[in-house]
């Protein structure tokens, strides 16, 4: 049976570009911003790459779910070393769960031995993917991985984790769902080349519909605000001004 491994990469604004709310406060400006692949998913698709140029994984597919504009997203994965790519058509603000369900069906399709992903997207911070399909899979899983070693004779992963204590390890039996810490690896530069050569690949376009997922929404945005503007420090004299601001201020 073959290893393989899917990578879900979703396409964000860039972690440079200057985030601006929408007139209707109904989300962020994404129009002429500059959009890359989520950082975090980046370094599942390195980590995937690598396991399989060390001969542990035998294919790596990359998935991305949001408008056509994701195809660049997989294109990218597929310059980075991944062998083939998925794109499944829908909006561009969908929620973690239907995320996890259209992937859980991928997973019944492809039939992968590992799925790796980004711990969290940083749009919406949200850390729910990983975990809600896991749940759905009812596979194990580990999240925040900064290592991760392939048994492939025993069917094992052992994945070290890092948590507010410092550093946990565990081993899962295969088939497991994995999502990548910032400290796992350091992402390669796709080579000219490549870059070419993953313009040419093929990607096929699935929709919810056609996968039986239901992606309506459960939740509603309400509002979305820029964070208060920072305000200057003051300096003080004395212990009992810093005690007497601190009570003004009903910190205290």
């Amino acid at each position: 049976m073959s290893f393989k491994i899917l990578v879900p990469v979703k396409r964000v604004i860039d972690y440079a570009a200057k985030i601006r709310v929408r007139p209707d406060k109904l989300g962020v400006e994404t129009n002429n911003v500059k959009m890359s692949i989520n950082p975090f998913d980046e370094i599942a698709v390195e980590e995937a790459v690598r396991l399989k140029e060390n001969t542990i994984a035998d294919s790596v597919v990359a998935v991305s779910i949001g408008p056509k504009e994701s195809l660049e997203t997989i294109r990218g994965s597929l310059a980075m070393g991944a062998d083939a790519g998925i794109h499944v058509s829908a909006s561009a603000d969908m929620q973690p769960l239907g995320i996890a369900k259209i992937l859980k069906k991928l997973v019944e399709q492809e039939k992968p031995k590992l799925v790796i992903l980004g711990k969290q997207a940083i749009d919406d911070d949200s850390n729910q993917t990983a975990q809600m399909l896991a749940g759905l899979l009812n596979w194990p899983q580990a999240t925040f991985a900064s290592k991760v070693v392939v048994d492939k004779a025993s069917d094992k992963v052992t994945v070290t984790r890092e948590i507010d204590g410092g550093l946990e390890t565990l081993e899962m039996k295969l088939p497991a769902i994995i999502s990548c810490d910032l400290r796992l690896n350091e992402p390669r530069y796709a080579k000219l080349q490549n870059i070419m050569k993953a313009k040419k690949i093929v990607v096929p376009t699935k929709t919810p519909e056609e996968l039986g997922v239901d992606v309506s929404s459960k939740l509603k945005i309400v509002s979305v605000e820029e964070p208060a503007k920072r305000v200057g420090g003051s300096k003080v004299q004395s212990v009992d001004e810093v005690v007497a601001n601190l009570k003004k201020h009903a910190i205290i």
